[in-house]
């Protein structure tokens, strides 16, 4: 069956399904549904509700993808039982997620099958769903190590600030800086991997010079850790690269802005963990520079906060939000989501022992990213909820990739759940 799986992802791979972007995947995947003789409903989200019988389960997962890289154009191929995508985003994540739900639709199992949209920009789908479900269990495929059961995740917001900064005459030296080629990953699940934050590397390498900046961006999405960063400056002394930076002088005159406090705030950013959750062995509240512009005198900064309960992510957006008034930044705050706080009840246990029978053991976790379960458990209060799914390392990056073997695993542990039930 790991074969057909395959094969549907790889079709999956071909249509482009970045957030925001997703019509061609899915009017795909509602044809593909009416032709195996499913009922289809839709909301005005793009969220879809798959249907056939009267079942107890529902499978959840969402059809859009982080883009890096090369993507949408995908180009996949296998290495040492790992599939991986030429210099892109894979789409893994989530992906094969979808391409299980559309084997078992050939299959004509009875099932719920919800699809939402836009989930790597805030779980914006979810938030918004308008779909009518029967089933009393909802098992998540987003999940990214096989062989455990996730039962609880972070909540988060994206938090946006801005600052109109004054015109300066420029210095004596021009530059233009690049930092790129950065590693990058996932801002939930590897943020405590202390992976260099391409904006973060440059605002250190400017704390102790005196520059004026013309224009800048970094990063490439919100749930991303940044792997570049440009930026225009004029200098009063001339400037060296190192092993990171590229330092390029310009001859062109540019209009820069008085920008220490831009400059300053990016320094004392402190990306990355904030506190740890022993309980969980996780992190417990982490933030993510992950956007920063400088475009025609306007300063604008956007990242990504997440905590393992409601009064972690409170308290991390606030002392955020301090840091940005101490220099003089507007705020605002986005796509606030609530964490899912972890349960052990019947349907996880039923869930474990199935893993426990593929693979001779098993173990509860919660992860330090954003799950739609927290979202859609506020949705739908009467049902029980968890997650799992195959081994995808590195998601919302270049270096994404999924290990083959585990896709074929999962997909058993969800046919002996289906049983059970």
């Amino acid at each position: 069956m790991q074969k057909k799986i395959i094969e549907h992802f790889i079709n999956i791979t071909k249509l482009p399904h970045c957030s925001e972007n997703a019509e061609a995947l899915f009017d795909y995947l509602v044809n593909f549904a009416k032709e195996q003789g499913y009922e289809v409903q839709s909301d005005e989200s793009k969220n879809i509700l798959i249907k056939k019988g009267s079942p107890k389960l529902a499978l959840q997962a969402h059809y859009d993808m982080v883009c890096m890289g090369k993507a949408p154009n995908i180009e996949t191929y296998v290495e040492d039982g790992w599939m991986y995508a030429k210099k892109s985003s894979l789409g893994a994540d989530n992906g094969m997620a979808i391409a299980m739900m559309m084997t078992l639709m050939e299959q004509g199992k009875e099932l719920e099958f919800v699809l939402t949209s836009d989930e790597e920009i805030g779980l914006i789908g979810a938030t918004a769903i308008s779909l009518e479900l029967t089933s009393s269990y909802m098992l998540n495929i987003d999940f990214e190590d096989e062989g455990v059961v996730c039962i609880g995740c972070a909540g988060g917001a994206d938090l946006l600030a801005e600052q109109r900064l004054y015109t300066s005459e420029a210095y004596e030296y021009n530059y233009e800086l690049t930092v790129s080629g950065l590693a990058g990953g996932h801002s939930g699940v590897e943020i405590h991997k202390n992976i260099p934050n391409a904006i973060k590397v440059l605002a250190e390498y400017l704390s102790d010079k005196e520059v004026l900046v013309a224009s800048c961006h970094g990063g490439e999405r919100r749930n991303s850790i940044p792997t570049a960063m440009t930026m225009k400056l004029s200098s009063t002394k001339p400037l060296i690269g190192n092993d990171l930076i590229q330092v390029r002088e310009l001859n062109e005159p540019l209009e820069v802005y008085e920008s220490d406090e831009f400059l300053n705030l990016l320094v004392k950013f402190k990306h990355g963990v904030n506190s740890y959750n022993e309980e969980f062995d996780l992190p417990d509240t982490s933030i993510n520079l992950a956007l920063v512009s400088v475009e025609n005198g306007v300063a604008k900064i956007e990242c990504s906060s997440r905590a393992m309960s409601e009064e972690g992510l409170e308290e991390i957006n606030e002392n955020y939000f301090k840091l940005f008034e101490k220099y003089n930044f507007s705020t605002a705050i986005e796509y606030k989501y609530p964490s899912w706080k972890p349960e052990v009840n019947a349907f996880t246990s039923l869930i474990n022992d199935a893993m426990i029978k593929e693979y001779g053991e098993s173990k509860y976790e919660a992860i330090h990213a954003g799950l739609e379960c927290g979202v859609l458990l506020e949705r739908y209060p009467n049902m029980k909820f968890a997650s799992i799914g195959p081994t995808i390392v590195s998601p919302h990056s270049i270096h994404e990739k999924v290990k083959l073997d585990s896709v074929g695993k999962i997909f058993r542990v969800v046919e002996e759940v289906m049983a059970k039930l």
